[in-house]
């Protein structure tokens, strides 16, 4: 096997904390302990097509450990199997860049690149390693917490954090305005951030995308709330949450191929619905992008760091096309193609919906 020189490293998708612990581990160790040179790829894939790379130092992530985002910065638009571009009259076309990318890794004599994100990011590694024999190691990364091959990916821990503390503020306002209170939270078509942050936050009804919901039964929780003297309640709901035979709600449709759907609604949607149905005044509250914001958790910080590190390790070793993960406690590797090949959701019948039911929590059900 050839003796690896060179790591190539992006963040891709969107953004979250800990996507800096990551890259500080990589650096430290890749240079560390087998002096291998470090190439920070800017925006994602976006960098590979446009050759915007730079060495990294140790010194270039001294400090960052803390903080949110990424020092590299990211993008979920730039698919080289499907690169936007404008021709001479103004219209949109999509093309196969990839050629692009294999020559700016070759010129760059980069030996293997680590690629930081979530189902997005990693289904393009995958291609890039199947079709274009670029050797990768994924790292998962998502607050959506969706991804296989893992048994969390770090930046939902933060996510969950920011959302469980947001729930705690409404309840106090909720309770001394006699209201109902609507939460919209994050997680695209996994329900992972309502189910955890409403249990946490003592949702009293939860909807999230897995198990679609009916009206009149959040209506009766609430009902059975209001007979027992509790004139308020707080309702969660995962952004692409759904009404049981109705569609998802989104705020608009956006013109790229990989993610076409903007979520976003669904808190005001169940909210009017429900004022109407009731008589009691509503109010809805979308986190949005707040949740991708701030310092990671010491959880993430963790969890980032271990990936980072073994990363590097699986490179060292060969093990191309695999994603690592955490499994118990232990980190794990996964082929690519198989930690993407089924999005991870949540059980209807799993410990943590029976346990969020046994306190009395509603899923609309």
């Amino acid at each position: 096997m050839k003796k690896i020189k060179r790591i190539g490293v992006l963040t891709g998708g969107g953004d979250c904390p800990g996507l800096n612990a990551v890259i500080r581990a990589v650096v430290n160790t890749a240079i560390r302990n087998y002096g291998i040179e470090v190439y920070g790829i800017k925006d994602g894939y976006s960098g590979l097509i446009n050759k915007e790379i730079t060495k990294l130092e140790l010194k270039d992530v001294s400090g960052i450990l803390p903080r949110g985002g990424t020092i590299l910065g990211t993008s979920n638009r730039d698919n080289p199997f499907k690169y936007k571009t404008i021709n001479s009259k103004g219209e949109k076309k999509y093309k196969d860049v990839s050629a692009k990318v294999i020559k700016t890794i070759e010129y760059n004599e980069i030996d293997v690149l680590i690629t930081i994100g979530g189902d997005g990011t990693q289904a393009i590694a995958n291609k890039l390693f199947e079709k274009c024999s670029i050797p990768v190691i994924g790292v998962p990364k998502t607050i959506d917490n969706d991804l296989n091959g893992t048994d969390v990916t770090f930046g939902f821990d933060t996510a969950l954090s920011i959302a469980t503390s947001s729930i705690d503020r409404l309840h106090s306002t909720a309770e001394s305005h006699h209201r109902i209170m609507a939460i919209e939270v994050m997680g695209r078509y996994a329900g992972w951030i309502a189910l955890e942050s409403g249990l946490a936050g003592g949702g009293d009804v939860i909807l999230i995308p897995e198990i679609p919901f009916k009206m009149e039964k959040i209506a009766k929780k609430i009902y059975d709330r209001k007979k027992r003297g509790k004139r308020f309640s707080l309702i969660v709901v995962a952004e692409g949450a759904k009404p049981e035979g109705g569609d998802i709600i989104f705020s608009r449709k956006v013109d790229d191929p990989n993610d076409p759907i903007r979520l976003g609604g669904i808190s005001n949607y169940v909210g009017n619905k429900i004022e109407d149905i009731t008589g009691i005044e509503t109010r809805y509250t979308i986190l949005g992008h707040v949740q991708r914001g701030g310092s990671p958790t010491a959880f993430d910080r963790i969890l980032a760091t271990r990936f980072g590190y073994h990363a590097v390790e699986a490179a060292v070793k060969g093990k191309f096309g695999y994603m690592v993960g955490i499994r118990g406690q232990d980190i794990k590797t996964t082929l690519i193609k198989e930690a993407i090949e089924v999005p991870r959701r949540i059980k209807p019948q799993s410990d943590l919906v029976k346990t969020a039911m046994s306190v009395g929590t509603s899923f609309g059900i």
